[in-house]
């Protein structure tokens, strides 16, 4: 409803012509500076996530390793005094 009452009163005040050509409007340099900035700052924090992923990754690699040689030793220190823990 707002919207229907916003373009009937639009319509009948009427809308004034911009007194520029929409073509020759641009951003210049800021507007240049300020779409690269945004993007090399996208760049950098992608770069980032990607060291932090492998990071974790690794870590976590690095502790199924471990565990898996703790294990591993458990089930030799087991086997060497006769117990089998998995009975």
């Amino acid at each position: 409803m707002n919207s229907l009452a916003f373009a009937i009163i639009q319509t009948a005040t009427g809308v004034p012509k911009p007194n520029f050509d929409d073509n020759s409007v641009t951003p210049t340099w800021v507007g240049f500076a300020f779409t690269f900035g945004v993007a090399a700052i996208v760049v950098l924090l992608s770069i980032d996530l990607v060291r932090r992923i492998r990071r974790v990754r690794y870590r976590g690699e690095i502790r199924e390793q471990l565990e898996a040689e703790r294990a591993a030793a458990d089930r030799a220190e087991a086997d060497k005094m006769g117990d089998d823990p998995r009975e």
